[in-house]
């Protein structure tokens, strides 16, 4: 079911399904819940949370401000539900950006962390340089431009990646997604993504299950950046999913489905104890 939730200031449209451990899943910039559309299987088991961010998709108010306030806007939006009980988080890219901050922020309200195709570091003076670039041309061409850039990149390269019959369907709904968020939410998110703390050793005082997912041909994230987060938590588990580029639970979402589902039937089962990550 997808409805409107009314917040302080701001009304997030949230797909919800399912009973039992609360997942909210993020979405990566610059899409909408409906990247997670191959993860509603997982409500067979789980209660699915999965937001529009303020801004995307059908969600109102005015655009992203920092990364800062849409973990808050998160929080929010598992109060309005009456998740009382600690959440697992997840996100991808900009929604792993939103997940650390969420744990960072809340920590009472985290019971564990999926980070898929996301880093923990700021970027870099050049990556900032380079946003504001595209936000630049956002304010000359429109939201087109994103998505002539960032597409080629979203999705592996590989002919295997390419062969896969569920490409044309996805290139067209990133296409679509894309079009369609307003050019004022891009240049904020944009901004907000450029000026985004190192989280780096606010990481390491994470204290619960952490799930770090990657594609194997992601080059906006590569598998490095998991690599050096696998070194920052505390005993994470790490999936490197083959074929896949920047958004690994679009590409293969039967591999990300299944290390979720093990991942979380874990944490559902743990006791709530410090050995469990409490």
């Amino acid at each position: 079911m997808t409805h409107h939730v009314q917040l302080p200031g701001v009304r997030l449209a949230v797909h919800t399904r399912g009973s039992g451990l609360p997942l909210l899943l993020l979405h990566a910039f610059p899409l909408d819940h409906s990247m997670w559309a191959g993860q509603d299987d997982l409500a067979d088991e789980f209660r699915l949370i999965v937001p529009d961010q303020r801004g995307f998709g059908r969600s109102d108010g005015p655009p992203p401000a920092s990364i800062a306030q849409l973990a808050d806007d998160a929080v929010a939006l598992l109060d309005a539900l009456h998740v009382a009980q600690p959440a697992v988080i997840g996100g991808l890219s900009m929604g792993g950006y939103v997940a650390q901050h969420v744990a960072a922020r809340h920590p009472d309200r985290v019971r564990a962390l999926i980070l898929a195709d996301t880093r923990l570091e700021a970027d870099t003076p050049e990556a900032r340089a380079t946003r504001g670039e595209l936000a630049a041309a956002v304010g000359r061409l429109g939201p087109e431009v994103v998505a002539s850039a960032m597409i080629p990149n979203l999705l592996a390269r590989s002919q295997h990646a390419r062969s896969n019959p569920a490409r044309p369907t996805i290139e067209a709904a990133l296409e679509r997604t894309i079009r369609a968020t307003p050019a004022a939410t891009i240049t904020a998110a944009l901004a907000a993504l450029g000026a985004r703390p190192d989280m780096v050793d606010a990481m390491r005082r994470v204290g619960v299950p952490v799930l770090l997912v990657v594609g194997a041909e992601d080059t906006i994230t590569p598998p490095a950046c998991m690599e050096r987060a696998e070194q920052v938590f505390e005993r994470p588990r790490r999936l490197v999913i083959p074929h896949c580029g920047h958004l690994a639970p679009l590409e293969d979402a039967a591999a990300f489905n299944a290390a979720v589902r093990a991942f979380l039937r874990e944490v559902a089962g743990a006791a709530d104890t410090p050995a469990a990550g409490r």
